[in-house]
């Protein structure tokens, strides 16, 4: 099963991948996303590390305590999803990139 594999390259290829989850960990942080609910009536604009920028309520809503409520438990936690999910795409896409560190490795594929 391991045969012909070069253990010796083990560490650079950690370290690429290192580098590489910190790029895209950086490259993440820097893109902003914003989740309306109630037709726009509230709107959270977060960047890739899930800080929320910015909060919009329409003035409507504060008469309505109970409607204000859900449409804000509904925005934080799409806006929660569309990090989480923003994240696992990263790091899919980091880890089929590595196909080439294979080589790295002794193995040819």
């Amino acid at each position: 099963m391991f045969e012909g594999m070069d253990f010796s390259k083990m560490g650079q290829m950690l370290d690429q991948m290192q580098a590489k989850a910190k790029q895209i960990e950086e490259e993440n942080a820097r893109k902003e996303f914003t989740v309306k609910s109630g037709a726009g009536m509230v709107a959270i604009r977060l960047n890739g590390a899930g800080e929320v920028l910015d909060l919009s309520i329409d003035d409507s809503l504060f008469s309505d305590k109970e409607s204000l409520q859900i449409l804000l438990i509904s925005a934080i936690g799409d806006a929660i999803k569309l990090v989480e999910n923003e994240k696992k795409g990263a790091a899919a896409s980091m880890l089929g990139g590595l196909g080439g560190l294979g080589d790295l490795l002794g193995n040819k594929g």
